[in-house]
């Protein structure tokens, strides 16, 4: 047998199969998160302390004596960098809908996710307990949308469940078990570790912490792991409740203690045989510290400084993403700084010289920053929901534009009667020629196609009486103010200037 044949022989022997690792998607309150927790407690072994007391990104669940792996991507309001993460280290995805509600705006995003990962799909009709729940149109309006389910003549699987009774969720596991088995999922386990940051934050007793997904190979407790951002040795290997390992295998979700520095959510990690090796990959890669980025702002733009604190990393990832999808072509952020922790006094020396504002996402403001917040009048918002949070930047920015006077041309009045002249005032009778003219307008004076004066209109009747607007080809009485006399054929050009506030 050749040399060739033979390491053909043993990669293949090699390989084995391993879990699906699956992503949920779906738009808010949708039950993505009822779904998970219903999974994680009838599916999940817990431990004697209570299981998983920490959001680490990822679990594992068993079924039928198999396990599957699903990524916790945080069930936020809005589509993240972090979902479309999501969707890219996994196998699987399930698209969560409600019964009762149907398509929604992150819904089509979710397709959207999975259709560039070019994963298979799995449609979970949700909320089935609730008696309004109507699937049948859900498939309906899914198929315009291109996700054509098994029952409508599609390919995509898809069942019918309830986050709150429980229903259908077997058959949901069984489905993604199919699809594995169908996928030939496999991991080589003769090679060393490789995957991704799914989860990072820094522990004040452990220090940098970081969730891995391996995605092939193994990796063990003493191996040396390095990202684009930060290099470690593993001091501490735990699967996801927490329990000490001394390897893990491709699919598991592990919780790893040794990083130097924390390293970024959704980085590659891999195993190197030395520090000089992992040193020169390292440097090669650009370094992503979230500071000191090049900023250069357009001309005649104006600038939002912002400090973010949040409670992990994922969460800070999730709230870049979203904000980066509000329009900046007036207004740009700059994030000054984003970091995972309480706030404290240098956030608030940071935002005083730079007018930043500080907006804390699940998070606690020391009392020395408190206090030094108040005595410098600096405002420090607070949020527990990812959409609330850009809804409240887009705020700001909406109220740092500028508002404009703007012009708007309602129609014309030819002058057909003079009826009364004073000091500066008329009663004019005229035909409209153009336009819906509205009372309290202001008026150009026209004569011979030049303009010759200004004035306004006082009041405004037909037929003798007051009214508030009147259309072309009727005939109405005005009366005039202005700095120049009405005569007979001059045409009264009506209109309003409203105060408009620019857009984003």
């Amino acid at each position: 047998m050749s040399h060739f044949a033979q390491d053909i022989q043993k990669q293949t022997q090699s390989l084995r199969s391993r879990p699906p690792v699956v992503v949920v998607l779906g738009h808010v309150d949708h039950g993505k998160t009822s779904l998970l927790d219903y999974i994680r407690k009838a599916n999940v072994i817990e431990k004697e302390s209570g299981g998983i007391t920490q959001h680490i990104g990822a679990y594992e669940a068993e079924h039928q004596d198999k396990k599957i792996t699903f990524i916790d991507t945080p069930g936020h309001e809005a589509f993240s960098a972090m979902r479309s993460r999501g969707a890219k280290v996994a196998d699987i995805a399930v698209l969560v809908v409600a019964a009762e509600e149907g398509i929604k705006p992150q819904t089509k995003e979710a397709i959207s996710f999975v259709k560039l990962a070019g994963i298979p799909m799995i449609v979970a009709l949700n909320k089935m307990d609730k008696p309004q729940a109507d699937p049948e149109r859900v498939k309906a309006e899914l198929s315009k949308l291109d996700v054509l389910v098994e029952s409508m003549g599609g390919k995509i699987p898809s069942v019918l469940v309830s986050a709150k009774t429980g229903k259908g969720i077997s058959d949901l596991l069984e489905l993604i078990l199919l699809i594995a088995e169908m996928e030939k999922l496999q991991g080589d386990w003769d090679k060393q570790g490789e995957g991704v940051v799914i989860e990072a934050y820094l522990d004040n007793q452990r220090g940098p912490t970081a969730t891995l997904l391996i995605r092939d190979g193994i990796l063990k407790q003493g191996d040396l792991v390095g990202t684009a951002s930060a290099l470690g040795k593993i001091r501490i290997l735990e699967d996801f409740q927490g329990n000490s390992l001394k390897k893990a295998i491709p699919s598991q979700p592990v919780i790893i203690i040794g990083f130097e520095e924390v390293p970024q959510i959704g980085e590659k990690f891999r195993v190197y045989s030395d520090f000089n090796s992992a040193k020169e990959y390292i440097t090669k890669k650009e370094r992503k510290t979230g500071r000191g980025d090049v900023f250069v702002a357009e001309p005649n733009i104006k600038i939002l400084n912002l400090i973010l604190r949040a409670d992990v990393s994922g969460t800070l990832e999730a709230i870049e993403g979203i904000l980066k999808t509000i329009p900046q072509d007036k207004v740009m952020l700059r994030i000054l700084k984003k970091e995972v922790g309480e706030i404290n006094e240098n956030d608030i020396k940071l935002a005083v010289p730079s007018k930043a504002k500080i907006l804390a996402f699940r998070q606690k403001i020391n009392p020395i920053a408190q206090s030094l917040a108040e005595r410098q009048g600096i405002k420090i918002k607070s949020y527990d929901i990812i959409y609330e949070l850009s809804q409240g930047v887009r705020e700001m920015m909406e109220k740092a534009l500028s508002t404009e006077i703007v012009r708007r041309d309602l129609g014309k009045i030819k002058v057909l009667v003079i009826f009364r002249t004073e000091k500066n005032r008329q009663i004019v009778g005229g035909k409209i020629i153009e336009g819906e003219i509205k009372r309290g307008g202001k008026i150009e004076v026209f004569r011979n196609d030049e303009k010759i004066g200004k004035g306004k209109m006082l009041n405004f009747q037909k037929n003798k009486k007051d009214i508030e607007s009147a259309k072309k080809g009727e005939e109405v009485g005005i009366l005039y103010a202005g700095d120049t006399k009405v005569e007979e054929g001059d045409v009264l050009a009506i209109y309003i200037e409203e105060m408009v506030k620019e857009e984003l």
